[in-house]
């Protein structure tokens, strides 16, 4: 609930009525605010009881500020304009500290302010809703959970985190604490509190101790009230590099000597959350040098790198990705990245682009390598464009890893034998009762399973001339092509995941 904006009162004497809140509340060992937060909100309490605190502010606009005052506190909060010097004035008679200190320390803490993040790990005195939110984020990182949902339900409010791209229950909150959870988050991620009935979209940053983790923000209403989706960015457990990501050696030398292509399309596809941009920083890693010019466009810039231009997609300035793609081409690049290829428009520039001497990477929403090309001839592109322009496309998924603390042998069952197109025998495999390393789950970490389309030239005359989708497949095998599912099913012998993983990922069928 937004702050209200108290009527005109009569002036006060601000200085004066400190000197004796002083002793009331700070020395009591209740201090409010710490020196820190009034200094960078330019806000002091100066007067409390039992239902609410009197706040002298310098702008009563600062909702975020107050709205954390009345978490904290769960008392009513009523600001008072005030001017510039005479909060400053007031905070330094407040924080004062002795002789020694008085004219070093206010200083330094300012500059700390400056840089300040809401760190997880420090103890605070929180109200209930804090500590419960600040429990399930950090629950969440410590897991390394991808996303966190928060879904209403008709009497409870259901926490589920993603782990290793599995949902898992973790919690139910009251209902009577689901509108103080969300307004929390909401706070957070300085969204507006007040609006509970159209989709918002925003960010923010928390610590746990020295790291720095970025959360994207998504709200929309639903049936019971607001659904809250975080998705996590923890750059800790993000490794950039063609040889961090799992590719085999065969598949990573294919790839390699099409990123040394001066120009053409590289796709990479899959659904989302399955690594795709990841894999796409990884190329851009590889191709980084001080010799070529990079950059991209991104929805949103999830990761910032090193020496290259990133523009982040804006649709409320009208920033899409067709319109930055089209002034990117005019500063003169050597490699694209295309965060998404959506739209006839874009993928028409795009592939203009790589017929005029540039390599361009993208990724497309398809479920396998072979059916990329198709798509963009759905999207309404030529056939001919993209036989001349695209140089390959990589399919990928994320699988689990068997946690090797609990790893066990064990016979398949003959329907896992059939998954596996092996009924003539039964090969040993490796599954995990769960443990306390892997939170009882059986699986710890993922790893990437991969395709990859090199569009030779015989490729290229059939997506040219033939619809046929068998007979492109079968020029694939002849070419070298190993799919997804032969892939990890490789994985499933040598025991590095299990028959259920690969299913999940890649359905029931024949090899």
């Amino acid at each position: 609930m937004t702050t209200k904006i108290p009527p005109a009162v009569t002036e006060l004497d601000l200085t004066q009525s400190l000197h004796w809140h002083k002793s009331q509340v700070l020395l009591e060992g209740r201090q409010i605010v710490p020196y820190s937060f009034a200094k960078k909100h330019r806000l002091i309490p100066f007067f409390e009881n039992e239902e609410k605190i009197e706040v002298a502010v310098l702008d009563l606009f600062c909702f975020e500020a107050l709205d954390d005052l009345r978490f904290k506190t769960k008392k009513r909060i009523e600001p008072y304009v005030k001017s510039l010097e005479e909060i400053e004035q007031a905070i330094e008679i407040c924080y004062h500290r002795n002789s020694q200190k008085s004219q070093e320390e206010p200083q330094k803490q300012e500059q700390e302010a400056s840089h300040e993040h809401y760190d997880l790990l420090e103890v605070r005195q929180q109200s209930g809703i804090i500590q419960i939110c600040d429990r399930l984020l950090l629950d969440a990182i410590t897991q390394k959970a991808s996303d966190m949902h928060f879904e209403p339900q008709e009497n409870f409010l259901q926490v589920r985190f993603r782990i290793d791209g599995v949902l898992h229950e973790k919690k139910m909150v009251s209902r009577s604490q689901q509108n103080e959870l969300v307004t929390r988050l909401k706070v957070l991620a300085k969204l507006d509190i007040a609006e509970s009935r159209l989709p918002q979209d925003g960010r923010m940053k928390l610590s746990v101790g020295e790291r720095q983790i970025d959360f994207r923000v998504s709200t929309v209403p639903v049936v019971f009230g607001e659904r809250v989706v975080l998705r996590i960015l923890d750059k800790k457990n993000i490794y950039l590099g063609l040889d961090a990501i799992g590719l085999g050696k065969d598949l990573l030398e294919k790839l390699r000597n099409l990123l040394t292509k001066t120009q053409g399309i590289l796709l990479v596809t899959g659904p989302t959350g399955s690594g795709k941009t990841t894999t796409l920083y990884s190329a851009l890693k590889e191709l980084d040098s001080s010799s070529i010019n990079i950059m991209t466009i991104e929805d949103p810039v999830e990761y910032k790198l090193a020496h290259m231009a990133q523009i982040g997609v804006n649709p409320k300035i009208q920033l899409s990705f067709s319109t930055g793609l089209r002034h990117i081409l005019r500063q003169d690049p050597d490699v694209i990245m295309v965060g998404e290829i959506r739209d006839k428009e874009t993928a028409e520039i795009a592939i203009q682009a790589s017929l005029t001497g540039h390599l361009v990477l993208s990724t497309l929403h398809t479920n396998d390598a072979l059916s990329a090309p198709t798509r963009l001839i759905d999207m309404g592109i030529e056939p001919f464009l993209i036989s001349s322009s695209l140089i390959g496309v990589l399919a990928q998924r994320l699988v689990r890893v068997v946690c090797p603390c609990c790893k066990e042998r064990y016979l398949p069952s003959d329907e896992e034998c059939r998954d596996l197109g092996l009924e003539s025998e039964k090969p040993t495999l490796y599954r995990a009762k769960g443990c306390p390393n892997c939170f009882e789950l059986g699986y710890k970490g993922r790893m990437g399973i991969y395709e990859l389309l090199v569009m030779t030239p015989s490729m290229r005359s059939l997506y040219h001339e033939e619809q046929d989708p068998v007979k492109r497949a079968i020029q694939a095998k002849k070419n070298g092509f190993i799919s997804l599912r032969e892939q990890g099913i490789r994985l499933v012998l040598d025991g590095t995941t299990t028959v259920e993983e690969i299913v999940r990922v890649t359905g029931k069928g024949a090899v």
